[in-house]
């Protein structure tokens, strides 16, 4: 009789322990898809201010179509992007255009007083620092969830449910590089 007791808690606490790990397998997929949608919602904001910015450019500087066409390029990548690696490639261009444009303020000193034009600088500088804050908490749940379901008992329980590895939001091999500083 004891040993049938013995055996029925071994179970039972099998048992519990499986539905932890499974319960924060599940929590942990849920906070990156979470952090995911978090990257999104920003980058969305981003697309939505940069159309007003090039106008606004466009008004001082309409000269200067090249620089006008790489945003909008650029930004049409941006929104066409499908998950990190995508959204991750299409970083690069967009900041790189962004700030070509910013320095357009220098050559245009009506347009770096346009009080609309300094408004959505500060919009777009303000979402760049959130894209970069939700990059940051995406990455670190991403990482976090590799954590749970690549160690025991989560790797048992991932094995049988469908848990399959993410991406991370990495910087494109061109944002690494380091920019030439010459006098």
């Amino acid at each position: 009789m004891i040993g049938l007791i013995i055996v029925i808690v071994i179970v039972v606490l099998l048992v519990l322990a499986v539905v932890g790990a499974y319960n924060g397998i599940v929590r942990q997929r849920n906070q990156v898809d979470n952090g995911w949608a978090q990257i999104e919602v920003q980058l969305k904001r981003r697309a939505d201010l940069i159309p007003n910015l090039v106008e606004t450019v466009k008004g001082y500087a309409a000269h200067e179509r090249g620089t006008l066409e790489a945003v909008v390029q650029a930004r049409q990548a941006s929104v066409a992007a499908n998950g990190p690696a995508e959204a991750a490639a299409a970083e690069g261009p967009i900041t790189q255009a962004l700030g070509r444009l910013f320095a357009l303020a220098e050559a245009y000193p009506n347009l770096k007083a346009d009080a609309n034009f300094r408004q959505l600088q500060e919009e777009i500088t303000s979402t760049e620092d959130r894209v970069s804050y939700a990059r940051q908490f995406y990455n670190d749940s991403v990482t976090a969830y590799h954590n749970r379901i690549d160690t025991f008992p989560g790797v048992v329980v991932a094995k049988f449910g469908t848990f399959p590895r993410r991406e991370l939001f990495e910087a494109a091999p061109t944002d690494r590089d380091v920019p030439k500083v010459q006098f």
